[in-house]
């Protein structure tokens, strides 16, 4: 990649979100049309205008045409994409490469889920064939490892960890009570969150974030045309995606305090966006807080804190809307929701209402320079997205 790749060469015009949430009365179909045309709306566009689209979704759709079918495009390029839990978001770099390269003017990235009327809780789909060695277990189970090798390389005993995690999922309901779009939107107090009934210890309920029904999207252009649509277009000034070789389960380096595929993307979408010290540049970050060990850990991989720091900024308040530097400020997946296929774009959202100072209640003061994290997988071996937005060209 060059030095800079894509940064400043491409903008958002224009985006849409649907509420995540228990979609009983809705389809796939009818979450991607709201989507879309709240995206449409907002650009000032016409949906004839698009001239291609990436659709990003895990099991709700196996082609193009699961799309092309909603909104009843007529014949054009749309491709199916999925990377596990970063599915949004590699629909969102596929359309910003093709706008980047020159190939199309506008384009929609969007992704969609439809999880809830599936009749399971998690995530149901058939595991590839393996040579046997991957372990059997579930998602809360995998990632509850980090918690008890955090507290035992860092010094805390289990009552201080638990309450290091407590608080993380603490912050992302509070924002997430000031969210209307937001699956669950009511404050949860430290002591329900810390008795919440034990999935994987020591993760309670309230440590892992729900499934959800929702969809969001975003329309790309040339960065040089961004103003013939809107005054307050969004830059995109990296893009990253760092899938793992799947070693870590095998190597005795590895002691479940950090996720190498964090670190990699981080480090390739901090020298394409000439960010120096995340810690300072950056000014609001959505991550993946699929359970709260996985966000304490994000913030040492992503350079947010220092090693062995983390536990103590969270308590400090440091990631709080009002701290240094706001975490997951629409709530995260803890609060918002995650239909897998759209967590990356509504991240993207998130950015995109803060730097336009749409954000009501949550609204923070001239975000300039914001950050997405997206990760899919286990720990031992996930695919790890980092995108930087900005609100002004550099």
């Amino acid at each position: 990649m060059s030095k800079r790749g894509i940064c400043d060469k491409v903008a958002v015009i224009g985006m849409g979100c649907t509420r995540f949430a228990e979609h009983w009365d809705k389809s796939l179909d009818d979450l991607l049309v709201d989507a879309a045309y709240e995206a449409f709306a907002d650009a000032g566009i016409e949906p004839q205008d698009i001239q291609a689209a990436w659709f990003g979704t895990l099991i709700s759709g196996y082609s193009g045409t699961t799309l092309s079918g909603a909104l009843k495009t007529q014949y054009i390029p749309i491709t199916r994409v999925e990377n596990l839990c970063a599915s949004g978001s590699e629909a969102f770099r596929n359309a910003c490469y093709a706008v980047a390269a020159g190939v199309y003017d506008i384009v929609l990235a969007i992704g969609g889920e439809k999880l809830k009327d599936s009749g399971f809780s998690g995530l149901v789909r058939p595991n590839p064939a393996s040579d046997g060695t991957a372990p059997n277990i579930t998602a809360p189970a995998a990632f509850s490892f980090l918690a008890p090798a955090y507290f035992s390389k860092y010094g805390l005993d289990k009552e201080k960890g638990k309450e290091v995690l407590t608080r993380i999922a603490w912050k992302n309901h509070r924002n997430g009570s000031l969210n209307p779009k937001a699956q669950f939107r009511s404050e949860v107090s430290l002591e329900e969150i810390a008795r919440s009934p034990i999935v994987a210890s020591p993760f309670g309920v309230m440590d892992c974030s729900g499934v959800a029904d929702g969809a969001a999207a975003a329309i790309i252009v040339r960065a040089e045309d961004a103003h013939k649509y809107r005054k307050d277009p969004m830059y995109v000034k990296a893009l990253s995606i760092a899938a793992g070789p799947g070693d870590g389960k095998l190597r005795q380096d590895f002691d479940f305090t950090s996720i190498k595929e964090n670190i990699v993307a981080a480090e390739a979408a901090y020298k394409e966006a000439g960010i120096t010290n995340p810690r300072t540049d950056i000014h609001l970050a959505e991550v993946h807080d699929c359970f709260t060990a996985t966000e304490l850990v994000i913030y040492e991989d992503l350079g947010f804190s220092e090693r062995g720091e983390g536990w103590k900024d969270v308590l400090d308040g440091a990631f709080d809307l009002e701290g240094r530097l706001p975490v997951n400020p629409d709530g995260g997946l803890k609060s918002f929701g995650h239909p897998i296929g759209a967590s990356g774009l509504r991240m993207l959202y998130e950015m995109y209402l803060q730097f336009q100072g749409k954000a009501g209640k949550r609204q923070l003061d001239n975000p300039k320079i914001g950050l997405t994290h997206n990760l899919g997988g286990h720990p031992t071996q996930c695919v790890s997205f980092v995108s930087i937005v900005g609100k002004e060209l550099s």
